[in-house]
C-alpha cells in the first residue's frame, strides 16, 4: 500500500492532472439530482476534483480525508470546506447531504467489512432523494489489454474490494437503489513500462513489495518491452451511482 502523506505532493502529476479531475468531476455531476445544493466528497484527496464539483453554480462542497499531508492540499484549494476525517466514521449527522461522492476510494479499503461500513456511511448521511455516487473496479480499469498487462497477469492478486457486485450488495443492504452506471477516461495515466516499473519499486502494487524478488522478477521483464517510455491506452474508470429512497 502506497503511503498517501509522502504520495500527496507528486499525487495530481502522477496521475493525469487537471484532464483526469476534469473527467471525473463530470461523470459525478451527471448523475446529480436537479436542485441539489450539499455535496459531500468522502476522500477527497488532494481537491482537484472536489474544486471543480465546488464550481459548479449553486453546488456547496464539503471534502473530507484521512491522510493530513492531501487534506492539507485539498484546503489550499477549498479553504474552509475540508475536514480531516475518517469516512468509516463521517462527522455529520444523519441525511446531511443531498449527494455523496467517493472517487477512487473503495479499492483502497482492507476488508469487505470496511467498504460495507464506507457505503453505509456515505448512505447514513445522504438525504432521502439523494444520490450516492461512487468508482467500482478500479484495478481492472487499468488492464488495457496491453504487452504490460501480459507481463502483469501472472503477479499475485488480493480480491478487488471495489467489485461492483460487491458494491451493489452492500448498497442495497444499505437501503439505497440502483441509479445508473457511466465511464471515463483517465487521461493521463496510460502507463510506460518505465514509469511501471518505477511505480512497481515503491508500492503501487500491494502484492508486489518494493525489493521483493518476486517484484524484481516483474521488473526485469517489464524492462525488457520494446518503447520503454511510450504510454500504453488509458484506464477507462467505472462510476456507478445508487438513490436514497424518498
Amino acid at each position: 500500500m502506497l503511503d498517501y502523506d509522502k504520495e500527496a505532493e507528486r499525487y495530481d502529476a502522477s496521475r493525469g492532472g487537471e484532464a483526469r479531475a476534469r473527467a471525473a468531476a463530470g461523470a459525478v455531476r451527471g448523475f446529480l439530482p436537479e436542485g441539489t445544493r450539499r455535496l459531500l466528497d468522502v476522500a477527497c484527496g488532494t481537491g482537484i476534483v472536489t474544486r471543480l464539483l465546488a464550481a459548479e453554480d449553486g453546488l456547496s462542497v464539503t471534502g473530507v480525508d484521512l491522510t493530513p499531508a492531501m487534506a492539507r492540499l485539498a484546503a489550499a484549494r477549498l479553504p474552509g470546506s475540508i475536514l480531516l476525517a475518517d469516512a468509516r466514521r463521517l462527522p455529520f449527522r444523519d441525511g446531511s447531504f443531498d449527494a455523496v461522492s467517493s472517487v477512487w476510494l473503495l479499492h483502497l479499503a482492507a476488508t469487505s467489512g470496511d467498504v460495507r461500513t464506507l457505503v453505509g456511511e456515505c448512505a447514513r448521511v445522504l438525504r432521502p432523494g439523494g444520490v450516492y455516487v461512487t468508482t467500482v473496479g478500479k484495478a481492472a480499469a487499468h488492464n488495457v489489454g496491453s504487452d504490460i498487462d501480459a507481463v502483469l497477469a501472472a503477479r499475485p492478486r488480493s480480491p478487488a474490494m471495489d467489485e461492483a457486485a460487491r458494491v451493489r450488495s452492500y448498497a442495497r443492504d444499505h437501503g439505497l437503489l440502483p441509479a445508473g452506471q457511466a465511464r471515463f477516461t483517465g487521461h493521463g495515466q496510460g502507463r510506460s513500462p518505465r514509469r511501471t516499473v518505477a511505480d512497481l519499486r515503491r508500492g503501487w502494487f500491494g502484492t508486489l513489495p518494493p525489493g521483493d524478488p518476486l517484484s524484481e522478477t516483474f521488473a526485469t521483464r517489464l524492462s525488457a518491452l520494446p518503447d520503454q517510455d511510450r504510454p500504453r491506452p488509458d484506464p477507462v474508470f467505472t462510476i456507478v451511482a445508487f438513490r436514497k429512497p424518498e
